[in-house]
């Protein structure tokens, strides 16, 4: 995916490989175990490290690798300041590894940066596809509709979709003249439903599009929109079977 992506823009890829700490307890045994834990997590990563490495210099894409030791939901908006988007896997194996959904919705939420967050079942990024954008004329959906510019105009086809729950906002006429002002032509489309079923009607019709990606914007209605993330953001990041691309 994130070969991909770097291919179609043109871009250079940055790779973090951010190892966790073990989290133990301060008793002299719970030290020597949270060592050896340690240990043997720098080992793998080094491993998975080289590993990646030699793939990526077989590939034609200009990128560098940095390895560092810490929070995934701290390291990485520390060392994407510069970064045009962000793309991380939504689940990894063993379960035992973080949450990596909430990690998505955590980093975009803190460094206002794109995300593409990814399904594990997903090998590939067709960006000449077909893109679904999410509009509710929130700030989140404008947020991620704006990012989103140099991957649509790549779009053989977008569409704009407004999932009307009742909840209101910018029209959508104003988003599709937004894009054709970058030469973007977006087909318009209009969809009713209850609040409940948002993530749904959304995941249907990217079904029926067959869409390659779905831009949609980190989201949730009061109170206090959700605890910072919405149902649909759940929703979607739990189950939509193709890419996400989200900003806040």
């Amino acid at each position: 995916m994130a070969l991909d992506i770097t291919r179609a823009v043109d871009g250079h890829l940055q790779c973090l490989d951010v190892m966790h700490l073990p989290v133990t307890a301060s008793d002299p045994i719970s030290g020597i175990v949270g060592g050896l834990m340690f240990e043997e997590e720098r080992a793998r990563e080094t491993h998975n490290r080289v590993r990646l490495c030699k793939r990526l210099a077989r590939e034609d894409v200009r990128w560098d690798m940095e390895a560092i030791t810490g929070d995934l939901t701290l390291c990485i908006p520390a060392h994407a300041t510069l970064a045009d988007i962000i793309i991380l896997s939504r689940q990894l194996e063993p379960p035992t590894s973080p949450n990596m959904a909430g990690v998505a919705s955590r980093v975009a939420l803190h460094c206002h940066k794109p995300i593409v967050a990814v399904p594990q079942e997903c090998t590939g990024f067709d960006a000449s596809g077909t893109a679904i954008v999410a509009w509710d004329g929130s700030m989140p959906a404008t947020a991620a509709l704006t990012a989103s510019v140099p991957l649509l105009k790549l779009a053989r086809r977008v569409v704009l979709l407004q999932v009307e729950d009742g909840t209101g906002g910018e029209p959508i006429e104003e988003a599709a003249a937004y894009l054709s002002r970058h030469g973007i032509r977006a087909i318009m489309r209009k969809v009713t439903t209850e609040r409940a079923d948002v993530a749904k009607s959304l995941q249907r019709v990217c079904s029926n599009e067959r869409a390659s990606y779905c831009v949609m914007g980190i989201y949730g209605h009061s109170p206090v929109r959700e605890a910072l993330l919405g149902g649909v953001t759940r929703q979607m990041l739990a189950s939509a079977p193709l890419p996400l691309i989200m900003s806040h």
